[in-house]
């Protein structure tokens, strides 16, 4: 059944295609991408129709003929209900996308999920919270030497986790 719809379509191609290029074109008053344009819809719209490829040939090109009549003037009076700007500026200032930021935020949140809970501890602290490292220790209760050499080996080791993750270094 595809097949046959197929040459058809092949058929119907074949013996209209330049019948319907050049009223398209006509149509378009010459502009060759809006022609082409209006041949391709044409087209698909009688393959989403099988009972245009059935019909006589004489019948089959009138159809496709006030198909592409129809998409024309459609065109037309979208274009004047919606004119084209051209302009040589977006038409709005580009905005700032927080997509980038948040999805490093979650992988960084993840990643720090994966370590030890001595050094999620020291960077939640020092980093999320901003303490210092001596804040850091007063909290943790161990000394400020321990904090920092903690806080050393948190960040190499989230590091490593977020390149696992595959999260490559910027």
């Amino acid at each position: 059944m595809v097949t046959q719809e197929a040459d058809l379509m092949r058929a119907l191609h074949d013996e209209h295609a330049p019948a319907l290029w050049a009223y398209a074109l006509a149509l378009t008053n010459g502009d060759r991408g809006r022609a082409e344009d209006v041949v391709q819809e044409t087209l698909l719209r009688a393959w989403r129709h099988p009972e245009v490829l059935a019909r006589s040939s004489s019948s089959a090109r009138g159809w496709l003929l006030t198909v592409a009549r129809r998409i024309t003037i459609d065109d037309w009076r979208s274009r004047v209900r919606h004119p084209e700007v051209v302009t040589d500026r977006p038409p709005e200032p580009p905005s700032s996308d927080e997509t980038d930021a948040a999805l490093q935020a979650w992988l960084v949140a993840d990643g720090i999920q994966r370590l030890s809970a001595a050094h999620r501890d020291v960077i939640v602290e020092c980093y999320y919270r901003g303490h210092t490292t001596a804040e850091a220790a007063r909290r943790l209760g161990v000394p400020d030497g321990t904090v920092k050499s903690r806080l050393h080996y948190a960040l190499t080791s989230l590091r490593l986790v977020l390149q696992e993750m595959g999260v490559e270094d910027d």
